[in-house]
């Protein structure tokens, strides 16, 4: 067989789990993408002669590297740290650095191919990238996070650059440690310019950044209701997480009417059958943001609620789910216990919280379903509309900001409604939101022939 000869969707996983054994977060993600785009491009022979999907898959380069800092205590410890810059065919390498003891090169890798069709979707001029470390930032002081931070950016700089890769926040970093990058970054090249977004509105920052990644999956989970004829006032939601994503998704499904009954964090979630209302959101904000305090207290200060140790929030009966946590945190049982209790739709905050398992269950039960690349684009969105403001020097006000996230979250709906209308009201928000991202892609590849 010639090396450009057609192979089936099992003949290529084959080929991605055998070039990248041991990631199976990595190889989970090209295959939810690849059962879409292969039926997509049965037709298609330039995508097959320039083999751009397997292309795609493979990441333009990872960039692996030693964090050596000092604790309180003076002792020197050793951190590994990655950038993978994984496709810039529409422009710099965009996505977030991520500090969690789970990150390693796969987590890495399937963030920056998930990332690649997300920044697509948001029709911004971004390519895919992800980095991170596996350094872990809790029950550590200011001081060592800035210690850190300082040391991972010493190695960090040269791989980025305004025009090249403007990596941002995810999970660990906020708006704190982004600024320390940002000091060790223009201390090092002595250079002002917008290498970071999720930076202070001081130096450079976006307003409506912070809430926009919880924000956009509303946003789309109120587009998705509204092709049914609904929207959420007086529907319950059962939401996962207590971050930054999680209470900004709360914060907006309150506003918009309905009511939350549920956020969780690694020790398990609480419920509040009354609802969590905008007075309860405010005070996990702080309680998470400036005390570092963990979810279960939320019973001390609202004594109604009730909290289920060691257990995710999807046995509670909902009319819609929000999971904002993290990657597979929702598994097919839990899907199933979902479709059962007759939950309507489900729009994803987090990267790829749903394993292949529940997609399948979602897809098969014709649920409302947005995947992370879509519903969760918010954040990204506002990111890049700070890399404008930047190139700009200048600042958008909030309401200018706010439309234009609705609006590039309608956007990415109507892209995905072109290509997942199954017929017979169905909606394939999987199928739309992968072949939507990939066909933008692709023909830029196709357009640069092989580099």
């Amino acid at each position: 067989m010639a090396l450009n000869d057609h192979v089936d969707l099992n003949g290529f996983m084959d080929g991605v789990t055998r070039r990248n054994p041991h990631q199976p977060e990595f190889c989970q993600a090209v295959q939810e993408v690849a059962e879409d785009i292969f039926d997509f491009i049965e037709d298609k022979e330039e995508y097959h002669a320039q083999q751009i999907l397997r292309r795609i898959a493979e990441p333009d380069r990872i960039v692996s590297f030693r964090v050596c800092w000092e604790d309180d205590q003076g002792n020197i410890r050793v951190q590994r740290g990655w950038r993978v810059q994984n496709n810039n065919a529409i422009g710099p390498y965009k996505g977030g650095i991520r500090f969690h003891p789970s990150v390693n090169e796969s987590v890495l890798k399937f963030l920056a191919f998930e990332q690649t069709f997300k920044n697509a979707l948001t029709g911004l001029p971004m390519g895919g990238g992800k980095g991170g470390s596996n350094f872990n930032p809790k029950g550590k002081s200011v001081r060592e996070i800035m210690r850190f931070c300082q040391s991972f950016m010493t190695e960090l700089y040269r791989h980025i650059g305004a025009d090249v890769d403007v990596p941002a926040g995810d999970i660990g970093v906020g708006g704190r440690e982004i600024g320390f990058m940002f000091g060790q970054y223009k201390r090092i090249t002595n250079n002002f310019t917008g290498v970071l977004t999720g930076k202070g509105l001081e130096w450079g920052g976006s307003l409506i950044r912070t809430e926009a990644t919880g924000y956009g999956a509303v946003y789309f989970l109120a587009n998705m209701l509204a092709v049914k004829g609904e929207d959420l006032t007086g529907k319950t939601a059962v939401i996962s997480g207590s971050g930054n994503v999680a209470t900004h998704a709360a914060e907006k499904v309150v506003q918009l009417g309905g009511k939350v009954l549920t956020l969780s964090d690694s020790g398990g979630f609480i419920y509040d059958a009354d609802g969590i209302t905008q007075e309860k959101i405010d005070w996990v904000k702080s309680h998470k943001t400036h005390r570092r305090g963990r979810i279960e207290d939320y019973i001390t200060a609202f004594p109604r609620a009730t909290f289920h140790a060691g257990k995710t929030p999807w046995g509670v009966p909902c009319d819609v789910a929000l999971p904002c946590a993290t990657q597979n945190e929702l598994l097919g049982e839990d899907a199933r216990t979902l479709v059962a209790n007759g939950c309507r739709a489900v729009s994803e905050g987090a990267n790829m919280p749903t394993d292949l398992d529940g997609v399948h269950v979602f897809k098969a039960a014709k649920l409302l379903y947005a995947p992370g690349k879509a519903a969760n684009a918010g954040g990204v969105a506002v990111s890049g509309l700070e890399m404008s403001q930047n190139s700009e020097r200048r600042s958008w006000k909030e309401d200018e900001l706010q439309q234009m996230l609705k609006d590039i979250m309608s956007g990415i709906h109507k892209s995905c409604l072109k290509y997942g209308d199954e017929g017979g009201g169905y909606i394939d928000y999987v199928k739309g939101a992968n072949i939507a991202g990939f066909k933008k892609v692709a023909d830029a590849m196709l357009a640069f022939g092989v580099v």
